[in-house]
């Protein structure tokens, strides 16, 4: 792709302000830990929220969309849509609970709900976990993706595009923390959207109208034609299996960045930046509407494009990029490389500081250097910021696959889901809970799809014909819905017993949780009643605003869709629906308070 000199001159512009953030708030992000990664405590829900976006729409979005579309159509995205169930359960049963926590990252809620050895040994496991092989993973495949993007692009090779891109995001994320992430992810995220957006509409328009992508589909694959456009799989589908996992355990049962059960991560990272329990649940409420309802739709229709114009591509996931070079005007594509650019950087920033947070504040804080100033942690997590970048750029030169990535992510946290939700409402949980429930999901996948497992899986082929011998391949549609299936059952079996086998939680901390937090007293019953009060949290509400908040995503998700692709009139219906239920939410929490969770 040729490049002009206004182009160059666009893309450094963009690199430069990015930069000038960055150290405009280096000052203030060194005066304290809290300031470097949680902004103090200041930050609007607009912002918090639009920074939850900004993050989950990374440089690898719209090329593992683009490959989902290839081999299932629009439907494939339910991969990730299932989990807006998940987001919105934080809405209403845990982004209050987590802002009022009063802790600085989501590891050291550990010792905030346990007590003693075991607590102190759950943080620092999870730390390291979560910051070295779980974020490596996901660093690695967002850098992935945005050589992809400069191979195709520019002719750059793979790991010199990397260590570039990792070098300028490193630079703003290191010396500014959080505020900097935050206020270049609104830049990000304005100038991202602009560009997809502009993509979608000259590509359409390119190839003559959405007609065009229709009656080419119908075309090129006469036989499933038409269920390239349908958003929910046909019941004789091969990958059916797939969808019904997605639905019915996926979104519950698995860890999965941006959509953790119970909140957690980079969402519980803006959770706690948030200035008050009101600012919280506004952040995540528009983080979720945002990420599912409004973004989707313009990846979908350049994929489309891309599915009609270049079928039979090797790398699907390239046809994204395949189109960008083919059907954007040459005026905008400093533009567009430049939103590329701010796709990955907004990502990898958040993970940059996120990664280092864990490895500070839950780790050498904690267990190596506890009694040093505050000055000296700020330094420490600079350094700390530059070794993760290390290590992601490493992961990155073994990867191959975005959605293979996205994939074994999901499932080496299967059945941990349900503990890390359950552990707010039910006070028999302990810390050896979580520690069998993340060791029992990892290593019951990871041996499901290795070689040792081959015998296992010849009895479940007995069941399902469709099975490929040998051990599981999450890669294939049957493969990845047993390997959940078996997953999530063992670790849930597994977590259960270590719970009844150990010893709960003393009282003495139990009642300490419960008067900060203030859970539902259902599952705390005992000892609300030892504390002589009841919490405010009403379960039912809080359940019939879920229910009302998937409502409003998914159909304003397919409202809009049914707007570009027809009928329109069920379009309008859906949107109706979908307006319906946000007036309903408004009302319940304006009648119930924001910043509380009575009934």
């Amino acid at each position: 792709m040729q490049l002009t000199l206004i182009d160059w001159i666009v893309i450094v512009a963009y690199f430069s302000v990015n930069l000038l953030i960055g150290f405009y708030y280096a000052r203030k992000a060194g005066s304290s830990v809290d300031e470097f990664f949680i902004s103090g405590r200041e930050v609007s829900w607009w912002l918090a929220g639009t920074s939850m976006v900004a993050t989950t729409f990374g440089a690898d979005t719209p090329l593992v969309v683009t490959g989902m579309i290839f081999k299932y159509g629009i439907a494939g995205n339910w991969l990730w849509w299932n989990l807006a169930l998940s987001g919105m359960l934080t809405v209403f049963f845990f982004a209050r609970l987590w802002r009022r926590s009063g802790v600085l990252t989501d590891m050291e809620f550990a010792e905030l709900r346990y007590a003693g050895k075991p607590a102190a040994f759950l943080r620092g496991f999870r730390a390291l976990y979560l910051a070295l092989p779980v974020n490596t993973i996901i660093m690695g495949w967002v850098n992935l993706a945005m050589a992809k993007v400069l191979e195709l692009t520019l002719g750059i090779h793979k790991m010199n595009a990397v260590m570039f891109c990792l070098a300028m995001t490193l630079l703003y994320a290191a010396i500014s923390g959080l505020w900097a992430v935050l206020w270049t992810d609104l830049l990000q995220f304005i100038l991202k959207m602009s560009m997809v957006i502009a993509l979608a509409v000259f590509a359409v328009k390119a190839i003559g109208g959405i007609g065009a992508i229709k009656t080419a589909l119908a075309t090129q694959h006469p036989t499933i034609g038409t269920s390239y456009l349908a958003f929910v799989p046909d019941w004789t589908s091969g990958w059916m299996v797939m969808f019904l996992v997605y639905l019915s355990i996926n979104w519950w049962a698995s860890w999965y960045p941006g959509a953790e059960p119970g909140g957690g991560g980079y969402i519980a990272q803006r959770i706690f930046s948030a200035k008050d329990e009101k600012n919280s649940l506004g952040a995540t409420l528009w983080f979720n509407f945002a990420h599912y309802a409004l973004r989707p739709w313009p990846w979908i229709l350049a994929a489309l494009v891309a599915v009609v114009m270049f079928p039979g591509l090797k790398d699907p996931e390239t046809g994204y990029i395949k189109v960008m070079i083919a059907y954007l005007p040459p005026s905008l594509r400093g533009l567009m490389l430049a939103g590329f650019a701010a796709a990955y950087m907004s990502t990898i920033g958040t993970h940059i500081n996120l990664g280092a947070s864990y490895l500070i504040n839950d780790f050498y804080r904690r267990f190596m250097k506890p009694s040093e100033s505050e000055k000296h942690y700020v330094v420490a997590s600079r350094l700390a910021t530059v070794f993760v970048t290390v290590l992601s750029a490493v992961a990155t030169y073994y990867m191959h696959s975005i959605e293979g990535a996205w994939k074994f992510l999901i499932s080496i946290g299967a059945g941990a889901g349900l503990v890390f939700m359950l552990r707010w409402f039910w006070w028999r949980i302990n810390a050896w809970s979580e520690v069998g429930a993340m060791t029992a999901a990892a290593t019951s996948s990871l041996f499901l799809q290795s070689r040792f497992a081959t015998g296992v899986v010849e009895i479940f082929r007995r069941f399902d014909p469709k099975l490929d011998p040998g051990p599981l391949d999450s890669s294939t549609p049957h493969g990845f819905a047993w390997v959940m299936l078996l997953t999530t059952g063992i670790t849930t079996i597994s977590w259960l017993v270590v719970t009844f086998l150990t010893k709960p939680e003393p009282e003495a901390k139990l009642r300490e949780f419960y008067r900060k937090v203030q859970p539902s007293a259902f599952g705390w019953r005992r000892i609300a009643e030892l504390e002589g009060e009841t919490s405010k949290q009403s379960l039912l509400w809080s359940a019939v605003d879920w229910v009302m908040g998937c409502g409003m995503i998914y159909c304003s998700l397919f409202g809009i869709g049914r707007l570009i692709f027809g009928p329109v009139w069920q379009g309008f219906v859906l949107l109706a629906i979908a307006a319906f239920c946000l007036w309903f939410l408004f009302w319940d929490l304006n009648r119930r308070g924001w910043d509380t969770l009575s009934s």
